[in-house]
């Protein structure tokens, strides 16, 4: 698709999904292409289930687990606040 600059700014949000589903957008300058508006994923999101996308995100937060948190040390606390005096 080619889209005057002036277009381009009025119906950015419609050009991006486009662009993210795949489709290429030319931007014109007095009738020059001067950019191009591509996915920045290409295929990414095409053809991809929920499903995969949840059993995505719960492997990324697996790996990221790091324990229970633990408790500050009264002493950090006390160094904290000496330095407020």
């Amino acid at each position: 698709m080619i889209a005057k600059l002036r277009d381009a700014k009025e119906q950015l949000s419609e050009l991006v999904r486009r662009a993210a589903e795949g489709e290429e957008i030319v931007i014109t300058v007095r009738g020059q292409p001067m950019a191009r508006l591509t996915s920045a994923t290409p295929g990414y999101h095409q053809g991809r289930s929920h499903e995969s996308w949840v059993a995505e995100m719960t492997a990324t937060a697996k790996s990221l687990q790091i324990g229970a948190p633990q408790t500050t040390p009264q002493s950090a606390w006390d160094d904290l606040r000496s330095d407020r005096c």
